[in-house]
């Protein structure tokens, strides 16, 4: 027997009735997910001009990634109307407040279309190749939110596409040659991401797996642990052939970025980790942020990798 969505519903309600408009429409923006954006900054990161010590690159590239959090918000907004209905069945999602009835589509609609106006202007400001960028994310995650989300494997390489975009524009904006090792490692890292996330809901949701989002019912563990398997060996590898490529070494200046390869390899397995023995992975945003040795292996890695890129020139200055 199905189960009724009431007793799930209607504590959310309760617990949002307190909530002004602004709340709502901030929480549906979900800005707990902006920690995705953060690969807008990677261009700007590992430029061969050394741009984080530039602080008009440094502000164009944080107006970028405003940008991207405003963009990923519509898309969010938009694809929680659309998916309202099958979000009040779900044991978290009935909690948001589209789902929960504290929210109205009209009004949720609304926002995005406001918001969505505001960051398209400011895009098309910085630069026109990065607000064509913006328009090519938001028309992708349209297609998405509409057809794509529902065809295997198609799904999970639309969202990975997504992080290319970002990671692409994030270049661009700050007008830097875009590494075709960047695009690759974050396609392979995004990739890596979404699959387990899918395990996590196939994982979780059990049965009630494919009322929620019908596309899991084409996938099975098994089949996810596979594509896992060759997305994350793919990963290292690529991560670990970027350090020692002679042109990579040439850009940076040094070859003491091979030294870093430890932080993915234990960040990997980590997270692979805490899918398998701790049924995580179901918001890799979450698990960033709250999984202590993961959050400080990340940050060891920046750490690492800016040390390398930028000490001699936070020495010298004008470097």
């Amino acid at each position: 027997m199905a189960r009724s969505p009431v007793p799930v519903v209607e504590p959310a309600r309760n617990d949002a009735a307190g909530r002004s408009l602004a709340a709502l429409l901030v929480r549906s923006l979900r800005p707990g997910q902006w920690s995705k954006n953060l690969i807008v900054f990677a261009g700007l990161i590992f430029s061969e001009r050394h741009l984080l010590l530039q602080p008009p690159a440094v502000g164009r590239a944080a107006v970028a990634f405003l940008v991207f959090c405003a963009a990923a918000g519509v898309v969010y907004l938009i694809n929680d109307v659309r998916d309202r209905e099958a979000d009040r069945h779900h044991p978290v999602k009935c909690r948001r407040p589209i789902a929960s009835g504290a929210l109205s589509p009209a009004t949720a609609l609304a926002a995005a279309a406001a918001i969505g106006a505001a960051a398209l202007i400011v895009a098309f400001a910085l630069s026109v190749p990065f607000g064509l960028i913006v328009v090519a994310y938001v028309v992708l995650f349209a297609f998405y939110s509409t057809s794509l989300k529902h065809v295997v494997i198609l799904d999970v390489l639309t969202i990975a596409i997504g992080f290319v975009l970002r990671a692409w524009a994030g270049a661009v904006v700050v007008d830097v040659h875009v590494s075709h090792w960047l695009l690759l490692l974050t396609l392979l890292l995004a990739l890596f991401l979404g699959l387990s996330k899918r395990r996590a809901e196939l994982v979780t949701l059990a049965s009630d797996a494919a009322g929620h989002r019908r596309i899991l019912a084409e996938y099975s563990p098994y089949l996810l642990d596979q594509m896992i398997s060759v997305v994350t060996a793919s990963t290292l590898l690529s991560y670990a052939l970027y350090t020692i490529d002679p042109e990579t070494v040439q850009k940076v200046g040094t070859d003491w970025l091979v030294w870093t390869v430890p932080f993915p390899l234990y960040g990997i397995f980590r997270y692979l980790y805490l899918v398998h023995q701790r049924d995580g992975g179901g918001n890799p945003s979450e698990m960033l942020l709250t999984d202590r040795p993961l959050l400080g292996c990340v940050a060891l890695w920046g750490a690492a990798v800016i040390a390398i890129l930028y000490g001699p020139g936070l020495l010298v200055p004008g470097r």
